[in-house]
């Protein structure tokens, strides 16, 4: 099968290998977005995606829009039989997705309906979700709301990070969403409409939104926390600096909301239930540390509390 491939960030990465490498498919060209600036040097940094195209000498297409007549009239140039998507980044518009006969299939890593948007990794993992997976789906003008083909289960582990996770996912995708292409194009698989029971949608997490609440149960504040890590990273403030959280651990202590207790092995911190602990934390400016080291160079007052 003919494919362009729409992706942008690292977990896209495992697909477009994938299907690279298949043997079977032919990748024509990438759609990602557009290179950001970056440094000291305020360079033209290319999305992953773009880089493993590069590597490949696959042609890149970077529209600032889907809907950019330029790039509408190389895709329908192009004329892909199909076009894999996974996290591009944009809105596709109805007569983009008109163009390829097999239209775009879309790896969404949530059962769906469970977890529409663009954080269902997260939210899976905050909501406390045991079982998770990912599906890949026929594209339409709602929001992860087409037809589905297929699915893949993954099991959510205790201490999971949302990165930890999309490791994990990102590479089973990769198998589903190959094994997709090879039934359309077999003509052997049906796309099946998504229930109308069990819909839940994740947003975007914002930084505002990755705060940690420690008047919240300790399990809630470490799935919060789980669920925001690597990005954008769970914080606080402690006294008057604004300081990231790593996952943390339960204890049997007891500590008012909020309320810090410098141990000697340990940093603990108050939630709605019984006390925390942290592992790793990151001050403004510095590298990430362990928390008691932290603690002790920077002399922290208990009394400054966390909030």
């Amino acid at each position: 099968m003919r494919v362009v491939f729409a992706g942008t960030p690292a977990p896209a990465v495992p697909s477009l290998r994938t299907l690279i490498d298949s043997g079977r498919h032919e990748v024509l060209a990438v759609v990602t977005r557009p290179d950001t600036v970056a440094g000291r040097g305020r360079r033209a940094v290319r999305s992953e995606v773009g880089r493993v195209a590069d590597e490949h000498g696959i042609e890149v297409l970077t529209p600032q829009s889907p809907r950019d007549p330029e790039f509408v009239a190389r895709l329908t140039e192009l004329a892909p039989d199909c076009c894999p998507v996974v996290a591009y980044g944009a809105l596709i518009p109805q007569p983009v997705l008109d163009i390829p006969v097999h239209g775009w299939v879309n790896l969404h890593f949530s059962l769906l309906p469970a977890w529409r948007g663009a954080a269902p990794v997260q939210a899976a993992i905050a909501a406390g979700d045991e079982i998770t997976g990912a599906s890949t789906f026929r594209l339409e003008a709602g929001l992860d709301t087409g037809p589905v083909y297929g699915v893949v289960t993954e099991t959510v582990r205790p201490t999971d990070t949302a990165g930890d996770l999309l490791d994990r996912l990102a590479g089973a995708g990769a198998t589903l969403l190959t094994s997709t292409l090879d039934a359309l194009e077999d003509g052997i698989v049906n796309a099946v409409p998504q229930s109308a029971d069990g819909v839940s949608y994740a947003p975007k997490i914002t930084v505002d939104a990755a705060r940690i609440d420690w008047s919240l149960p300790a399990h809630v504040v470490d799935r919060h926390i789980r669920s925001v890590t690597p990005a954008p990273g769970a914080w606080t403030m402690i006294g008057d600096l604004r300081v990231k959280v790593g996952p943390v651990t339960a204890t049997e202590e007891t500590l008012e909301p909020g309320e810090i207790g410098v141990r000697k092995k340990a940093l603990l911190i108050g939630t709605g239930s019984s006390a925390v602990q942290l592992g790793v934390v990151q001050p403004p400016g510095k590298k990430a540390m362990a928390a008691t080291d932290w603690a002790r160079g920077a002399r922290l007052d208990e009394k400054a509390g966390a909030r």
